[in-house]
């Protein structure tokens, strides 16, 4: 965990203990859920909690209200909340397992101001409440600003997780943003690992969305903005 430091993280017992509980269930429950295809206590730790925590480097996020879409695992919400506890998480998934999980591990870590739900984020209701949204490499960037921009207050931010080589994604997906009240505030980008080149798009939510986004997923998938 030495890698946090440059993040102004500063990791206490509890902290480190956090994430040793979250490592072990996330192995054993791995053997009978497919929950992540990243193996052995290196890789979880680097490609997961640090890729997670690198969210900072678009901005504090202590005291926040957060909502992380189709967060599976829980990456990058739940390791954000280990390092900043007064961070409010929100996190939506479509699949009762994932969130059953979810729900199972949030009572180990015994962490509070957090809660799971299943429902499809074009079924979820709370619309311009969050400081912040994001998810991490769940759909291409112009169905994934859809999914989650409607759900950022004025003011706040959308930031998509994504691999280094975004740049036509992010051109893609301008037309979008733009549609949902959105501007491209920066891409920044940041390793984990060797040749591992990731990216965080981040959004500024400059204008309400339409009551009318997001549509139906089927529709979001066929008809991009």
């Amino acid at each position: 965990m030495e890698l946090i430091a440059p993040l102004g993280i500063v990791p206490d017992a509890r902290m480190l203990a956090r994430f040793r509980t979250y490592f072990d269930y996330l192995t054993e429950q791995n053997e009978v859920m497919n929950l992540t295809a990243i193996n052995g206590e290196e890789e979880v730790y680097l490609r997961h909690f640090y890729d997670s925590l690198c969210l900072v480097k678009a901005g504090p996020v202590s005291g926040l209200t957060l909502l992380d879409v189709g967060a599976g695992a829980g990456f990058p919400s739940l390791p954000l909340k280990i390092a900043f506890p007064e961070l409010r998480v929100t996190i939506v998934d479509a699949t009762q397992k994932r969130i059953r999980f979810l729900e199972t591990l949030i009572a180990k870590l015994g962490l509070e101001g957090v809660e799971a739900i299943h429902v499809r984020a074009e079924d979820f209701d709370r619309k311009c409440s969050y400081d912040l949204v994001t998810a991490r490499a769940v759909a291409r960037l112009n169905i994934l600003a859809e999914l989650c921009m409607p759900f950022a207050k004025v003011g706040g931010r959308f930031i998509a997780m994504k691999a280094g080589d975004c740049d036509a994604e992010v051109k893609e997906a301008a037309n979008a943003i733009r549609t949902l009240g959105g501007t491209l505030d920066r891409v920044i980008h940041y390793d984990v690992g060797p040749d591992r080149d990731h990216a965080l798009v981040v959004v500024r939510k400059t204008a309400f969305t339409q009551t009318m986004y997001p549509r139906a997923f089927a529709r979001i998938k066929s008809k991009p903005l």
